[in-house]
């Protein structure tokens, strides 16, 4: 269990080559206990941006405040404030601050060594699919 304001996590420089502006915040992460996903919050200055890159996992992306780009394999998707973003696996995409204040965002991502649960097979004929957007 963690329980704590956004500003008293360490805001950390993004030193990735290719990143500009960028900060991150691990708001939730392993050495929280957290088996499976991890909280992150970035904050990228006017004109800053994260890596153009790719990874064999996904982003699942709220915006808290400001507007900017998301570039998809070369194409430029705007966002702004309170949008939703989900970036498949394996895409190259970047983030970019096209505003005049700071971008803040939060992103969720499967840890690297996250443990694999066994599939377990039931008589539920929904367990394979979904069922009520579950």
């Amino acid at each position: 269990m963690k329980l704590v304001p956004f500003d008293k996590v360490k805001l950390e420089d993004v030193s990735v080559e290719g990143a500009a502006g960028t900060k991150i915040r691990w708001l939730v992460s392993q050495k929280d206990g957290a088996p499976n996903f991890a909280l992150r919050m970035f904050e990228i200055q006017p004109g800053g941006h994260t890596p153009f890159h790719q990874h064999c996992w996904e982003h699942e992306v709220f915006v808290l405040e400001g507007q900017g780009e998301l570039v998809l394999a070369g194409e430029k998707r705007p966002f702004k404030r309170y949008d939703a973003m989900y970036v498949d696996p394996d895409v190259y995409h970047q983030f970019l601050n096209t505003g005049d204040s700071v971008l803040k965002f939060l992103c969720i991502i499967p840890h690297e060594d996250a443990p694999k649960k066994e599939k377990k097979t039931t008589g539920n004929p929904f367990a394979a699919g979904t069922a009520n957007n579950c």
